[in-house]
């Protein structure tokens, strides 16, 4: 697994203060994206939570999250949540260390009080004695937040800082990418009330408890509750490691309802499913892997997205015109751009794989962020892509109708059939996940080279010679 050193930098360590008007959350920020270009330290609101103890624990689970490992937990990771200004709301967003539990905090208009919300995407510091701090934050504490240096601050930001030097895995980049992907073709699946939901989320095992389960289960909604099933029952939810969602325990006090999404499921295979607790004036949603051992960075629901040359100019169009927005329209940027509806979602799944755009479940629509980190590793140190790529160069691609024939290094040739646009392949990738977790290299490889056929942008091999 490739690994780098990811160098976040800070003016100071995120502290809670007490004031005369009641406490202070300076939530400190690091380089990140603006409109006005990258900036060292951004600074996105200031102003008061009207919710401040609903506010602090959601950003805690986040923070949980950020700092927890599912699976291999004797492993640590230590990565910082993602904040973005979208104008009018506040998203703090973490991915666990072992890339399979995203988690998001959506904290809208009505939980902001008194300040205007900037745009742009950077990391927040949430320090462990900030943690602490926040713990204790009572229900009726005054809590004035700021994200981003404060008012000196900004006048010195040439002296010393606070800085952080954390391990930054590629899966975990194309995490954030599948996981995004992922939820777009989610949808409600059921909804309960408080009571009903506290109650549920309580059953759940914790990790390392006795007799807690760490496979998948699945549940059926009935009514305004969910009941177990042994098996993928019609209408049947997919909850994959269950202990994966004790950070929603944070919140359970203050839930005023749970949401669940999913996909339609048409087989006996895990899934990936959302989460979402809604709080007053927030959201707190955590979106799983189909396994606990199975991060969302081996999906592949990206790799269509990336082979394409059309998609890679559609997305270059569109990310002018994303303009930081909380929910993004795609008729809206169809008229816009001039592009059908479908080039522009298949733009935007591109963007997505580079962390540019992010998908809410509860609007069902995407949001502009730029991640921190240099997200173009998503794209070239993604294994399967790199091979196919390097099989269309080598020239080991034949196709004869809606048959392809893959050579590998070996001399061993797989056949790759084509059926109204759904490719399967003679493999053992494809034997083992039926193109449940994206397309392997060699219907990868087959479907650069057919839609370069089609289009004349690249020198391909038919059958009877060269073309």
């Amino acid at each position: 697994m490739t690994r780098s050193l990811q160098a976040v930098a800070y003016t100071r360590s995120s502290t809670l203060e007490s004031a005369p008007d009641g406490r202070r959350l300076g939530l400190e920020t690091s380089r990140g994206a603006t409109p006005r270009g990258v900036e060292d330290h951004p600074r996105f609101f200031a102003g008061f939570l009207t919710s401040p103890q609903v506010a602090s624990a959601g950003l805690l689970a986040v923070a949980d999250v950020a700092g927890a490992r599912y699976y291999q937990q004797q492993l640590r990771s230590s990565l910082d949540p993602v904040v973005t200004g979208n104008g009018d709301r506040l998203r703090f967003e973490s991915f666990s260390g072992c890339g399979g539990v995203y988690a998001r905090l959506d904290v809208l208009a009505a939980g902001l009080d008194g300040g205007e919300v900037g745009h742009g995407t950077t990391n927040v510091d949430v320090n462990n004695p900030l943690r602490e701090a926040l713990s204790r934050i009572g229900s009726d504490d005054p809590l004035h937040l700021r994200v981003g240096p404060d008012e000196l601050a900004v006048t010195t930001l040439d002296g010393p800082v606070v800085e952080k030097k954390v391990p930054l895995p590629d899966r975990w980049l194309r995490g954030f990418a599948e996981a995004q992907v992922t939820a777009a073709g989610f949808d409600l699946r059921a909804e309960l009330p408080a009571a009903e939901a506290v109650r549920f989320l309580r059953s759940l095992p914790r990790a390392g408890t006795r007799g807690s389960s760490r496979g998948v289960r699945w549940v059926v909604p009935a009514g305004n509750v969910l009941r177990p099933t042994t098996r993928p029952v019609p209408g049947a939810i997919c909850l994959p490691g269950p202990e994966r969602l004790v950070a929603l325990q944070r919140v359970l006090r203050q839930a005023s309802a749970l949401r669940v999404y999913g996909p339609a499921l048409t087989g006996s295979a895990a899934a990936a499913s959302a989460w979402e607790v809604v709080l007053p004036g927030m959201r707190l949603t955590l979106t799983l892997s189909p396994e606990a051992s199975r991060g969302f960075s081996g999906e592949g629901g990206v790799l269509d997205a990336l082979a394409t040359d059309e998609a890679a100019g559609d997305a270059e169009l569109i990310s002018v015109l994303l303009a930081w927005e909380p929910r993004i329209d795609v008729g809206d940027l169809a008229t816009a751009s001039g592009l059908p509806a479908e080039r522009v979602r298949a733009a935007l799944v591109r963007l997505g794989t580079s962390g540019r755009v992010g998908y809410d479940t509860a609007e069902a629509a995407y949001f502009h962020r730029e991640l921190p980190y240099d997200a173009e590793r998503v794209e070239r140190h993604n294994p399967r892509l790199r091979a196919a790529r390097d099989l269309v160069g080598a020239g080991a691609v034949v196709l004869d109708g809606n048959l392809g024939t893959v050579t590998a290094q070996d001399g061993h040739a797989h056949r790759v059939r084509d059926d109204a646009g759904v490719l399967s392949c003679s493999c053992l990738w494809w034997a083992k996940y039926r193109g449940g977790r994206g397309p392997c290299k060699h219907a990868l490889a087959v479907r650069m080279v057919r839609r370069g056929a089609v289009s004349g942008q690249a020198e391909v091999l038919v059958e009877g010679g060269a073309r």
